[in-house]
């Protein structure tokens, strides 16, 4: 027998992770945001007058898409480590779901950031 392979951890599993509790949070936080379909996407299918995007809000449909690889590559963080990678996806879907709400990011979960 050999012995367990440890699980896979790969930075597609940790970026759709990170989508996923990101948008379960604002859903119960945010009525509107309940039948929301949160998607992840690889590449949008084409660049808009302001560059690549990094996602896409389709309120009609109700769904916001994100797009994995330009989030991830072309955002510039000032430490390259696992937890700022997922602050930079986080603050993505946070930046997404105030588009679709019309809102400010900072708005959306002003608990989450109060620190004293």
């Amino acid at each position: 027998m050999r012995p367990p392979l440890p699980p896979l951890d790969t930075r597609t599993e940790r970026f759709d992770l990170a989508v996923g509790t990101a948008a379960e949070f604002l859903r119960s936080a945010w009525e509107e945001l309940r039948d929301v379909s949160f998607e992840i996407g690889v590449l949008p299918p084409s660049p808009d007058d302001q560059g690549i995007p990094r996602w896409r809000v389709l309120q009609e449909q109700k769904r916001i898409i994100l797009y994995r690889v330009p989030i991830e590559r072309l955002s510039h963080l000032h430490r390259n480590d696992d937890l700022h990678r997922r602050m930079m996806i986080e603050s993505a879907v946070f930046r997404a779901a105030a588009e679709y709400l019309d809102r400010d990011p900072w708005d959306l979960g002003p608990e989450r950031f109060r620190y004293f």
